[in-house]
């Protein structure tokens, strides 16, 4: 059986997404560097100042550290021609500094939604969409709305 382009992406994100659970930093590193374009157009913030595949690695480090057991599942996956969008749903620990917290032992559970253009089989743009808001309530940083 052939697979289609579109197949391959779905599959690409599928490892990287495993890697990204694996909980280690040099695995996560490891498929930036196979998965994605050392140039990758970036589109969501990016609060370290970097740029390209280093950009995605720094992300991850921060996460990493801030969230030893994160875990991104992909709730939904569509894809269609060069692109994938992956809806998923993120847990995690706060084990470690995160935008200036000190870790408060909190779990954390939000959702977020990222399409992924894809060239000559790697990740060469992604769009991001992140739930901050609800990350950051659950981590005590934004109070609770009263019902």
């Amino acid at each position: 059986m052939t697979t289609t382009p579109v197949t391959d992406h779905k599959a690409t994100l599928h490892r990287f997404h495993d890697a990204v659970n694996s909980g280690d930093a040099e695995t996560v590193r490891k498929a930036v560097d196979a998965y994605v374009a050392p140039d990758v157009l970036f589109h969501a913030p990016v609060p370290m100042g970097e740029t390209g595949a280093r950009a995605l690695k720094r992300v991850w480090e921060v996460l990493l550290r801030a969230f030893p057991d994160i875990h991104v599942a992909a709730e939904d996956v569509i894809a269609e021609g060069d692109r994938v969008v992956s809806r998923n749903t993120v847990t995690g620990t706060h084990r470690g500094e995160f935008r200036g917290l000190a870790p408060t032992g909190r779990t954390v559970r939000y959702d977020e939604i990222f399409v992924f253009r894809f060239e000559d089989g790697r990740i060469a743009e992604i769009w991001g969409v992140v739930d901050v808001f609800t990350q950051l309530r659950q981590l005590g940083v934004v109070p609770e709305v009263p019902a």
